[in-house]
């Protein structure tokens, strides 16, 4: 599958506006149907009030031990199956986690903290190491997880890392190589969940 880069507009005649909103339309039905784990998955959303429009790649669940943790889907402005494409390009993206069971925040803060430092080397750490601070900072204020919270993970080029956490907490964080080393922890050379990877992709 091609990995260019979708994110840009392309101005349609009107004829082939009334094609595409069928078609649009069509598709949306038929994704909306489309649930894992009883998570329900549009197949387009939109980072903002009239932010970047993407589209569903591919979604997963992440396992630890026996226990099933959250359900993760990744959002592009096109479909690509390859994780190191994604990574290069400066695009828009959304990373959707939806949690099957109560986690804490120190329970959060050391898997996220334990995935980071089995993904990036030192040299690669180094530059981040001020935002890393402020991602454990943002993460120390939020409360416990209760089963059913969302946590939703969008890049826009220029704005950075915006983190959400239900309806309540927010926090951004600039540059592209912080998503791009955030992002690894999933879809780099050596995820933490190389099924999840995969189902990410959409190669499942």
């Amino acid at each position: 599958m091609a990995c260019g880069n979708g994110y840009k507009a392309v101005k349609a005649a009107p004829s082939a506006k009334l094609a595409l909103g069928a078609a649009l339309f069509f598709l949306s039905s038929v994704a909306s149907a489309f649930q894992l784990e009883g998570i329900r998955f549009p197949e387009r959303v939109r980072i903002g009030a009239g932010g970047p429009e993407l589209v569903l790649n591919g979604a997963g669940v992440r396992e630890q031990a026996i226990f099933k943790v959250y359900v993760s889907a990744l959002y592009l402005p096109s479909r690509c199956d390859d994780g190191d494409a994604i990574l290069s390009l400066d695009q828009p993206r959304r990373l959707a986690l939806h949690f099957l069971r109560n986690v804490s925040t120190r329970q959060l803060i050391a898997s996220t903290n334990d995935a980071l430092r089995n993904t990036l080397t030192n040299e690669e750490r180094e530059p981040l190491a001020s935002r890393l601070t402020r991602l454990n900072e943002f993460l120390e204020t939020l409360p416990d997880l209760k089963d059913g919270t969302a946590i939703m993970i969008d890049y826009v080029p220029k704005n950075g890392t915006t983190i959400r956490v239900g309806s309540g907490a927010q926090h951004r964080i600039p540059g592209a190589d912080f998503n791009q080393a955030l992002m690894r922890v999933w879809l780099g050379d050596r995820p933490n969940d190389p099924q999840l990877k995969k189902a990410m992709l959409g190669l499942n």
